[in-house]
């Protein structure tokens, strides 16, 4: 993509996500996400009132009056958006790839921490670690992450969450707000997902397209793997192959809620035709 025509494109996304995380998300993100607690403002002169537990006796004895200690929440936090970039999520069957609303999600996500003041990192990844951009906070920087899942083209096709979410608990070593966006068409990442939860707050947001949910009685066809790469002649009218695709669709699917569920992350469901804004604005209030 040239520079004029992605800066466009950066652009188009940006007045799009960015009114959404402004009018809608913000104030939803920031009573949904918690500071890491109260944390030392100041200290001043007792007043009528005052809670006597505050007073800071050493502070009082030396001026010979009555002193307290102030607490603030300390707001600021760090966002991790997780972005599954393999093979499968270039399909779509309507007007938008599972890629596109993904880097809408993401965008939205990223301007309702910085309206936040809070940092916001990037892990882009496959079955291996595509990109890390470490977190940071400023307008430049969520346009930079923009531009990454925009214009990045990755050089794996498979997916593999648990390696990700390794990658995770290795570079945040403080509690972090965690976005991981995905068709989660993944397995055996319940113990590295048990771990990553402990110490931050996850939330699964799963991207999916109505195609993928049905194989469809077309007859013979030849279709592409978009995570291996191989180009195969299905017979569509095979009752026992479309069941046997139905079942691996949904036992993915399943796995993944139940095994968010059972870590205590969240989970939202959004399929490419649907109002992603509905979905999440929902998932904030529940909270």
């Amino acid at each position: 993509m040239e520079t004029k025509d992605l800066l466009k494109k950066v652009r188009k996304i940006e007045i799009k996500t960015r009114r959404l995380s402004d009018h809608i998300f913000s104030g939803e993100y920031h009573t949904s996400f918690k500071g890491r607690g109260m944390t030392f403002s100041e200290v001043r002169p007792y007043q009528y009132g005052d809670d006597i537990r505050a007073i800071d006796w050493n502070v009082t004895a030396r001026y010979n009056e009555a002193h307290i200690k102030v607490f603030e929440e300390e707001r600021e936090l760090t966002m991790v958006l997780m972005v599954d970039i393999s093979g499968s999520e270039l399909f779509g069957t309507k007007s938008q790839f599972k890629k596109d609303i993904v880097t809408e999600i993401a965008a939205t996500m990223a301007f309702s921490a910085t309206q936040n003041n809070d940092k916001i990192g990037l892990i882009l990844f496959s079955d291996q670690i595509e990109l890390y951009i470490p977190p940071k906070k400023g307008r430049s920087h969520v346009l930079r992450i923009i531009r990454e899942l925009i214009e990045f083209k990755a050089k794996h096709q498979k997916t593999d969450l648990a390696q990700a979410l390794k990658f995770l608990s290795g570079t945040q070593k403080k509690k972090a707000i965690v976005f991981v966006i995905s068709d989660f068409m993944a397995d055996e990442y319940e113990h590295t997902l048990k771990i990553a939860s402990k110490k931050h707050d996850i939330t699964g947001i799963r991207v999916y397209d109505l195609r993928e949910e049905k194989m469809p009685n077309i007859g013979m066809v030849s279709m592409l793997d978009a995570e291996t790469g191989a180009t195969e002649l299905i017979n569509t009218g095979s009752k026992s192959l479309r069941m046997r695709y139905e079942k691996n669709y949904y036992d993915k699917v399943t796995y993944f809620k139940e095994t968010f569920s059972k870590s205590g992350s969240g989970v939202v469901n959004t399929r490419v035709d649907e109002s992603y804004v509905t979905k999440l604005l929902g998932y904030f209030k529940s909270r």
